[in-house]
């Protein structure tokens, strides 16, 4: 089978290995879905954010509310601070049920794992940190996006902020691309985004200089937030990037970095830049690499 049915062949196991299909999920009298929702809930949620965290529909939702509802297990509400939002709860029906889902669930999974050996169970649980972490990386999305934009910006603030205090000298935010600034200039900003929240920037500009012949490009800002770090995230934007300037007739790409970031310098080199002599002004390039590209 190809990848694309192996991953599909696996999903159908594993879904079934988890009683998901049914009606009865766990023994009980709703279904998986319904069961989620409630563990969801917790200790209370506004509609809004139930529908963006599961990625349901709003008509889809109300149904699965009006049946947890009728079974008295839910009760919604309009927010007490804002008449506009409505808040579902759980009833004390409601927390016995779910402290009887969350026993239920952590006696199935008990069982599953109970008749593996501990090496066995150690595998599984790698795998499966494994098989989120890249799911997670799939999910993440790379845009363009201007460079005075809302997302652009608070990516460039954590970033400054992360090397101002990685920086024995610091860090000078008016060492950032300013905003509007590559409208002028030309290049590109890009946004790397986690179930809608900015993870993750970069940036390519070209390097305009009487001593330089044209199709010389800067990546600058490269940067990727604590929580996404170690899911090659990081390689991902670096290539975005340098699609996104060679397809501008860009042929040579050039960064620097500090030497206090040596991951950032690491990444560079398996990723084929070569070290050159300094270029620029900027005092953070204490370490300047190369890299010709050509369109994909």
């Amino acid at each position: 089978m190809d990848q694309i049915e192996l991953v599909r062949d696996f999903n159908r196991f594993y879904t079934r290995r988890l009683g998901v299909l049914g009606d009865q999920y766990l023994g009980l009298d709703r279904p998986w879905s319904e069961s989620r929702l409630l563990y969801e809930i917790g200790a209370g949620a506004d509609l809004r954010d139930l529908r963006e965290r599961l990625g349901l529909d709003s008509g889809y939702l109300s149904r699965m509310l009006r049946s947890l509802t009728a079974q008295g297990l839910v009760a919604v509400r309009p927010h007490p601070g804002d008449g506009r939002v409505r808040v579902a709860s759980l009833t004390a029906a409601g927390e016995r049920a779910r402290a009887d889902l969350d026993e239920r669930a952590r006696r199935s999974v008990g069982e599953m794992l109970g008749s593996l050996t501990t090496g066995q169970r150690d595998r599984l649980v790698a795998a499966q940190r494994q098989v989120r972490e890249l799911l997670r990386m799939a999910a993440v999305t790379v845009v363009a996006v201007p460079d005075d934009a809302p997302a652009a910006r608070e990516c460039l603030r954590r970033y400054a902020g992360e090397l101002n205090s990685r920086f024995p000298e610091g860090y000078e935010e008016s060492a950032l691309i300013r905003p509007g600034e590559l409208a002028r200039t030309g290049g590109e900003f890009v946004v790397a985004f986690d179930e809608g929240v900015a993870v993750g920037c970069g940036a390519w500009q070209p390097l305009g200089s009487d001593l330089l012949p044209p199709g010389f490009a800067e990546i600058r800002h490269l940067w990727i937030g604590p929580e996404c770090r170690g899911l090659g995230l990081g390689r991902r934007l670096l290539s975005r990037l340098e699609q996104g300037a060679a397809a501008q007739g860009v042929r040579t790409l050039r960064l620097g970095t500090h030497s206090s970031l040596p991951e950032a310098a690491a990444l560079y080199r398996s990723g084929g830049y070569r070290e050159i002599p300094p270029y620029g002004d900027s005092p953070y390039n204490q370490l300047t690499f190369e890299k010709s590209v050509t369109p994909a």
